[in-house]
């Protein structure tokens, strides 16, 4: 049995809702790591100012982020799960995710967590940089179609008015961001195992997952 799975990709490709059903299966603890970004994200939209590197590193030195079994999301005491799901917060998240000193901060953080074993942690550069000796990683990825028509149902399904094609154009520059900015950029891991989901349900993909997990 893999005791530390890591599960990187693209923005809209099923990692959180995935990596959710697996660690209910196996038994494990999910540390959803663009939730910590995305808190950051959060945390700077309420200061209210106009992003700044300094502001932001005072933001980062003071944030208190927790996440617990039920995997919501506290920031500084209050639970923000639902807040930081906006594309707006996606956004900044993708912006902030770019400072060396903010990622410092939550990789020790996702390190931490990790130490107890038995985990399951999606992201971006899990596998490549927070967990490089984790005994399993997955590169879980769909077309730039599939993902923007998830999104935009996901969103659609909580009531907000979205457009899809300006979904698309959003993870579209999503992609290009993380992929290439300079700290840990997205990338596969050389022993990630490759899997598309752009034909396959989430059902099957964990599926597919587990039996990895389990050794088969």
């Amino acid at each position: 049995m893999k005791k530390i799975i890591a599960v990187d990709g693209p923005a809209g490709a099923g990692k959180s809702t995935v990596s959710k059903i697996l660690a209910a299966k196996l038994g494990y603890t999910y540390i959803d790591t663009g939730a910590m970004y995305r808190a950051v994200g959060w945390k700077f939209l309420q200061s209210g100012k106009s992003f700044d590197e300094k502001i932001l590193q005072e933001i980062v030195s003071a944030i208190d982020i927790q996440l617990d079994a039920s995997a919501k999301v506290l920031v500084d005491g209050e639970d923000v799960t639902k807040k930081i799901r906006t594309p707006e917060v996606s956004k900044l998240a993708s912006d902030v995710s770019k400072f060396g000193f903010v990622r410092k901060k939550l990789t020790d953080l996702q390190r931490k967590m990790a130490a107890q074993g038995k985990v399951i942690m999606d992201g971006r550069d899990i596998g490549t940089q927070v967990l490089p000796n984790a005994d399993l990683k997955i590169f879980l990825t769909a077309s730039l179609e599939e993902r923007s028509r998830r999104r935009f149902e996901e969103l659609k399904a909580k009531g907000a008015e979205v457009e899809l094609e300006k979904i698309r154009q959003e993870i579209f520059l999503r992609d290009k961001q993380d992929s290439e900015r300079e700290i840990a950029p997205l990338k596969q891991a050389e022993d990630a195992i490759f899997l598309d989901s752009t034909n396959l349900s989430i059902e099957e993909v964990a599926e597919k997952i587990l039996e990895l997990a389990n050794g088969k």
